[in-house]
């Protein structure tokens, strides 16, 4: 299930996920297991810290509170499932796939999740330093009321996402193709690359403004009074 965020006029709003968990089963095993498969299991401040669990596949699960400092992920699916409280440095989550995923209070730094596919996505609350999504493609993704600090869109494919009351610093979208990216929420836009690549998107006239330095510098424009 999910619903349609509120969209601007002419501007699709993206589609949310509605996770709805069955009753869980608190996970009682041991490590994160390579192709691991785990159906309906509530993982409770775990620690995953340096464990490897690429291409697990984790269909209605909770996790909460775990620790996924170098937490090797590659490939792995996480389908209708809820991330509450996670937290780490280096977590690899390269070429996963994310679909109807709610991310909730994160603290991660340096996540890699380039080549990732991510689905109706809400990411809220929490931080995300230097966010690596080179090459991933988005679709119907939400950031909201989150800090984002150098994320990295290098080369990825964003449909219908929309940044509502977060704050982007040092924004990478260097050869990104942008359709129906929504900007007009962010609570500050900051762009160190790729405004050339912002055709796809929608800003608010006081961003323009706030933009306009930069822009006038990558087009040459000389500003005197």
């Amino acid at each position: 299930m999910a619903r349609r965020a509120a969209g601007g006029t002419g501007v699709k709003g993206a589609r949310r996920p509605e996770v709805r968990l069955p009753v869980l089963e608190p996970y009682e095993g041991g490590g994160l297991e390579p192709d691991g498969d785990y159906d309906g299991l509530e993982f409770r401040e775990a620690d995953f810290a340096g464990q490897d669990g690429s291409g697990a596949r984790f269909m209605d699960c909770a996790l909460t509170g775990c620790a996924l400092d170098e937490t090797r992920l590659r490939h792995t699916r996480v389908l209708d499932s809820t991330l509450t409280g996670v937290r780490g440095v280096g977590t690899d989550l390269a070429e996963a796939t994310l679909r109807d995923v709610e991310l909730t209070d994160a603290r991660l730094g340096g996540p890699q999740l380039h080549g990732a596919v991510l689905e109706r996505v809400l990411i809220s609350g929490g931080k995300i330093d230097y966010l690596n999504l080179r090459t991933a493609r988005l679709r119907d993704v939400v950031f909201q009321g989150c800090v984002l600090v150098e994320p990295d869109f290098g080369g990825a494919r964003l449909e219908r996402v929309e940044f509502v009351d977060c704050a982007l610093k040092g924004a990478d979208f260097h050869a990104a193709t942008l359709t129906g990216v929504d900007l007009r929420g962010a609570a500050s836009l900051e762009i160190s690359r790729g405004l050339d690549r912002l055709s796809g998107a929608v800003i608010s006239t006081a961003q323009l403004l706030d933009l306009a330095p930069v822009l006038a510098a990558q087009w040459g424009i000389r500003v005197e009074d």
